[in-house]
């Protein structure tokens, strides 16, 4: 059975009674391992926020999550006996079983040239990518099957060179595996699901899955290190949606790790694959370290709030210095990668910068992508092919390229801590409606909306020349 198809077998937990745990399935993913340091895993500091209990039928300890509520459903940490008030339990003599969830997500990619274009149609169908004005938001649809369908032929080449599809689902299920594993490890039953945006298996399914499986407890980890509007916050603009029109899901205890960059595990995971990297440089100590990031659009950060850029900057900072603090004192810059049209995105740009680095005599350089925890098109065909191509020709001679972490052991284990630091402060989803729902909801509001752009819906179709200068405006 998989974590990450949403059927694995998970070992149910009493917080009171005899049975605390009771379980023979183990699983041992077969291309995503643990190294030997697991061993260690039991040793994290996070277990701080654990209660140890002994099972009366074998006598083993297993650390359980310490969560006490009070009448109002506030959720607090206490390291001690697990109580609960009011409706939480009906009588002394009934036990309370906890079973844990753990929701990755992902933004989720092509698996083959077939699936490019619908994939691109979802993309572009969510209004966190293309932020159409509320007026015009009807034709969200529309426009993402026109900006698809010219996207998908180029799209299919790049595709096509990394193999005829995305790896995405594939590392995101081992991730799933791993961390499944690393929880266990720290005796922490639980179930791993994996809720991609665009792609199978939707975060819509993954929620089902959880639904049928009654899990009382519930782990939000994006696989951003950094939030964005456009990749965290739109999947949690998802979540909240379901889960408001949903009577189970909207008393679940639910706790969202909207950012993790800073966590000194994932920095020091880093450090390591680059110090690695730098090591396979005849002189290290020459190598620029070259950060490419995702780009979004600066509308995005100056005029919606996104906190992205500064994250990133941030970030950086945290590495460079962990670096420094082991003796490596390399020079490094910051660009970022993957704009489409002709809006302003953060810059510097990667091929602007690559360009620059050559011309002024930079020889060796080793790019980090770090805003990617797992290979996909944007490391595999841009850094590797584009960028490597363009480094090469513009005077750079010696070339490398830091892994994604993927299932790197540090990483995948400071998942873990921050996991299990995060299921203390899991309380109900609240998501009220807001303002602008509501005045969305005026008929006058509507008829205005359909008019005019029932206008410009008809100009776009009857009009190529308009369809591809609205494109080039917005997009």
């Amino acid at each position: 059975m998989s974590a990450t198809s949403c059927s694995g077998v998970l070992p149910q937990s009493k917080l009171f009674g005899s049975n605390l745990y009771d379980s023979t399935h183990t699983r041992i993913p077969t291309s995503c391992r643990l190294s030997d340091g697991s061993q260690g895993l039991e040793k994290s500091t996070s277990q701080a926020f654990l209660g140890s209990c002994s099972s009366a039928s074998d006598k083993r300890n297993v650390m359980l999550p310490i969560v006490k509520r009070n009448p109002v459903g506030q959720t607090f940490c206490s390291v001690g006996v697990c109580t609960y008030t009011g409706a939480d339990v009906e009588s002394n003599s009934h036990t309370v079983e906890e079973k844990v969830g753990v929701l990755l997500l992902n933004l989720g990619g092509p698996e083959t040239l077939d699936d490019v274009q619908p994939f691109l149609f979802n993309l572009f169908a969510d209004p966190d990518i293309i932020r159409l004005p509320r007026l015009f938001r009807f034709l969200q649809r529309p426009l993402a099957q026109l900006i698809s369908t010219f996207r998908a032929s180029k799209s299919k080449e790049g595709y096509a060179a990394i193999g005829g599809g995305s790896p995405l689902r594939k590392i995101t299920d081992e991730q799933a595996d791993a961390l499944k594993m690393a929880l266990e490890a720290k005796n922490i039953p639980v179930n791993v699901y994996v809720g991609m945006r665009y792609w199978y298996p939707f975060t819509e399914e993954a929620i089902e899955q959880i639904k049928r499986d009654r899990i009382t407890r519930l782990v939000v980890l994006p696989l951003y290190p950094q939030f964005s509007i456009s990749t965290t916050g739109s999947s949690i603009r998802v979540l909240q949606s379901i889960f408001r029109e949903d009577a189970y899901l909207s008393q679940l205890p639910v706790s969202i790790i909207k950012s993790w960059y800073q966590r000194e595990g994932y920095i020091k995971s880093m450090a390591d694959l680059i110090e690695k990297e730098l090591a396979t440089f005849s002189k290290p100590d020459e190598v620029m370290i070259f950060f490419s990031a995702h780009g979004v659009p600066v509308s995005y950060v100056e005029n919606a709030g996104d906190p992205y850029r500064d994250q990133m900057e941030e970030c950086i900072y945290l590495i460079m210095q962990e670096l420094k603090a082991r003796g490596t004192y390399n020079e490094y810059t910051l660009a970022y990668q993957s704009r489409v049209g002709p809006v302003q995105w953060l810059k510097p740009y990667t091929d602007e910068v690559l360009v620059e680095l050559g011309q002024k005599g930079v020889k060796n350089l080793l790019a980090v992508p770090v805003s990617f925890v797992s290979e996909h098109i944007e490391t595999l065909e841009e850094i590797d092919m584009e960028y490597r191509e363009l480094a090469l020709e513009s005077g750079i001679e010696n070339w490398g390229r830091v892994p994604a972490l993927g299932c790197t052991s540090s990483f995948i284990t400071d998942l873990a801590d921050a996991v299990i630091e995060a299921l203390p402060s899991a309380t109900a989803m609240s998501t009220p409606r807001n303002t602008s729902e509501e005045v969305d909801e005026d008929p006058m509001i509507n008829i205005i909306k359909i008019f005019f752009g029932s206008i410009l819906a008809f100009v776009l179709l009857f009009s190529p020349k308009m369809v591809r200068a609205f494109m080039n405006h917005h997009f």
